[in-house]
């Protein structure tokens, strides 16, 4: 017994002196993790602690870019073309943190006090929101077995496990279940798709246009309860002139539209936002970076996704104005002659069944200045089923036919300039008989004999005498009945002489998706015929304008274009900002001839506006202001039937040429009627011509100087009166 109590006191003693040893091991741990995280903490403080404070500024400050509206377009004597509307607007701005379940809800609160169009709503728009408000529904959609079989595929990820089961929930959501969605619905499904439109942080436009007061004041009164939402101005384009020159000016994408889907990588690339309002046409396209203005910086402090604090980091700046070279009086005068002028031709469909366009191009032949662009098209409304004029002022230089005659003078000079020819040589206009093809012949000369000079040659308007030219370009003098000699090159000697003046290659104006005109292919003899007449390459109106102001400049080819100057933006309604940018006239080349050739063919050109045997003496003999040109009549298929493209360009005063210009009329009539030409492009050409004139006149006595530094805004009135009309009916 005693025994047993002694041993059980050893093993007391035992246990009680292995209990330090463990306290030690335990406290020496403790030490060691405690070191540990001092020396972590001591390296994320001292070591890491200004990096880490640098990535949560960086992460945490958000800079956000606010659009500011586009500069404004005027016409060279200071008429307002572009403005812009300002608009009542209602946005939301969602945190990075943002659940879809809030945006729903603060969209079907938002609901209740502005009535949203559900046009744009898509089906699968429609999908989303179904399963996002029936969801034990939406979850029986797909079973799990279903579910499980799509895990066990060990090519899925998570991921694409949840993008296919949410796939197959929207396949299988019934047309019935669709059709319960109420009108309510379908508003706040057009609401969040605005929401969820662009980033986070990014103010986005839930409606701009017909906001009405009642709603603007209303969801001002309710924004407590709208997080994310806020009332602002937005700002619409206004065009002044309705549609005049209205496809040349372009048009600006929406908030929705946001960047073009071709340019997007573009436009990243200089800091643009996604849902950034841009130019996508013409002169809006073209002079984004001018007309874009400063946008307006907000630096947002946020932490856990709220923003705690904005900072305004730059202010923002409408964009600079641009100045155009157009006059749009002249302009909205040339488009209405070439209405009336088609109307009266289209009344009789049997001449003319192809006839529905007509275009008109004016510049300064010294500078380059387009003074007007137009192109009206008489087409068929789809909607109403009824037929109506529209602008189609892009078809002056993008769209290029066969011209005909007016191209001779070209075909002249390059016999001058190839040695091929002499000023003043005679040359006999006969049929020319080449093998045993039918002969071709001159409009007015079927089978006789007429010696004639150049300048005859082109006041008459001979094919004869071109193609005689032509032979001798290709290597040999005509010969009749003998073929001609098979020379490819000789048409590349005609092009490239041509190209001199402007035709067949592009004219460097400032608008894109100039169009060069096509370019036969086929090298047979007889089409280097066709080819010295305007018979076989096409060239654009715009080529055309360029080609007789090279003429009307003594040689001198110069780049058109429609910028004319940029100004800084002014708040001042009556006057224009100071000049910023001023465009400089370019030349681009001269052509290889000399002064005395050059002075030859422009009396040839004389001749036709002013000698009985002209073809335009009838139009032009009488008129004050002495011009000089050449026309143009081109054979033409359409549909297999033979038509004819009728063309004129010229140029005035002939001493001092102010203003040049090229009237194209697409298959003005066809062979089948036997009706003469109907001098469409000859009418036209008169009655623009003389109005230009008549404004130069009127504004000689009012005294009016485009050139003022301080130029005065003329329509200020006006622009505004429309604006406010616009405004009203946004409203």
């Amino acid at each position: 017994m005693e025994e047993g109590l002694e041993r059980l006191k050893r093993n007391r003693r035992k246990r009680k002196t292995h209990v330090p040893v463990r306290m030690n091991l335990l406290f020496f741990a403790v030490f060691l993790l405690f070191s540990l995280l001092v020396l972590r903490l001591g390296l994320v403080q001292i070591v890491n602690g200004e990096s880490y404070k640098k990535e949560v500024e960086r992460t945490e400050d958000v800079v956000v870019n606010t659009g500011v509206p586009r500069g404004k377009m005027y016409d060279r004597y200071g008429n307002v073309i572009v403005d812009n509307v300002p608009l009542n607007a209602i946005t939301y701005t969602r945190a990075n943190n943002t659940k879809i379940e809030e945006m729903m809800e603060v969209a079907s609160k938002l609901s209740e006090y502005i009535e949203k169009d559900t046009k744009e709503v898509t089906e699968r728009d429609k999908k989303d929101y179904w399963l996002l408000n029936n969801k034990e529904k939406a979850d029986k959609k797909v079973s799990e077995e279903e579910i499980k079989k799509l895990q066990n595929n060990e090519d899925f990820s998570e991921d694409d496990v949840n993008g296919k089961v949410y796939q197959m929930r929207l396949d299988r959501i019934t047309k019935d279940e669709l059709a319960s969605l109420t009108e309510k619905d379908l508003e706040i499904i057009a609401i969040y798709r605005e929401f969820s439109s662009g980033y986070a942080l990014n103010p986005q436009i839930v409606k701009n246009e017909g906001v009405t007061p009642e709603e603007f004041a209303v969801v001002s009164e309710h924004l407590s309860e709208l997080p994310g939402i806020n009332t602002t101005t937005d700002w619409k384009r206004s065009y002044v002139f309705d549609d005049t020159l209205r496809t040349i000016l372009g048009n600006v994408s929406s908030s929705r539209e946001g960047l073009p889907k071709n340019l997007v990588d573009s436009y990243l690339a200089k800091d643009y936002n996604r849902n950034d309002r841009v130019g996508k046409s013409y002169v809006e396209l073209e002079y984004e970076d001018v007309l874009q203005g400063q946008k307006e910086q907000i630096k947002n402090v946020t932490k856990g996704g709220s923003v705690l604090e904005s900072v305004l980091v730059q202010e923002g700046q409408r964009g600079k104005d641009i100045v155009l070279t157009i006059d749009m009086e002249l302009q909205r005068e040339v488009e209405k002659i070439i209405e009336e002028e088609l109307r009266k031709q289209i009344v009789n469909r049997g001449e003319s069944p192809n006839l529905d366009r007509a275009y008109v191009v004016m510049m300064d032949p010294s500078t380059g200045e387009i003074l007007a662009m137009a192109g009206k098209q008489y087409v068929k409304n789809t909607e109403t089923g009824k037929y109506e004029m529209r602008d189609a002022a892009l078809g002056t230089f993008t769209s290029s036919y066969e011209v005909g005659s007016v191209v001779k003078g070209a075909t002249v000079l390059t016999g001058y300039m190839t040695g091929n020819l002499t000023p003043g040589e005679v040359l006999v206009d006969e049929p020319i008989k080449i093998g045993k093809d039918r002969p071709k012949t001159s409009w007015f000369n079927r089978s006789g004999r007429i010696p004639m000079s150049d300048l005859f040659a082109l006041e008459k308007s001979s094919n004869s005498y071109m193609w005689k030219i032509a032979f001798r370009i290709a290597g040999r003098e005509y010969i009749p009945n003998e073929t001609m000699i098979n020379n490819p090159q000789a048409f590349d000697v005609l092009r490239n002489h041509y190209a001199q003046f402007g035709l067949g290659v592009p004219t460097g104006i400032d608008l894109p998706g100039e169009s060069s005109g096509l370019t036969g292919t086929d090298t047979t003899p007889g089409f280097l015929l066709d080819l010295a007449i305007g018979q076989f390459d096409t060239y654009t109106t715009m080529q055309l304008a360029q080609y007789i102001s090279t003429i009307a400049n003594d040689g001198y080819r110069v780049e058109p274009h429609i910028m004319k100057e940029i100004r800084e933006p002014t708040n001042d309604l009556d006057s224009l900002g100071p000049i910023l940018f001023e465009k400089e006239t370019n030349v681009l080349n001269r052509i290889g001839a000399t002064q005395a050739q050059i002075e030859h063919v422009q009396k040839g050109f004389y001749r036709v506006y002013h000698y009985p045997d002209g073809t335009a003496y009838d139009q032009f003999k009488d008129a004050p202001y002495n011009a000089a040109g050449k026309s143009g009549t081109a054979e033409t298929y359409v549909d297999g039937e033979l038509n004819y493209n009728t063309t004129l360009i010229g140029y005035a005063p002939f001493d001092n040429p102010e203003v040049a210009y090229a009237t194209m009329v697409p298959a003005s009539h066809i062979q089948a009627s036997g009706v003469a030409d109907p001098y469409v492009n000859k009418y036209i050409s008169k009655r623009v011509m003389d109005k230009y004139f008549e404004l130069k006149k009127k504004r000689a006595e009012e005294v009016k100087d485009p050139t003022s530094v301080n130029k005065k805004v003329e329509n200020a009135e006006e622009a505004e009166e429309q604006m406010q009309e616009e405004r009203e009916q946004n409203n």
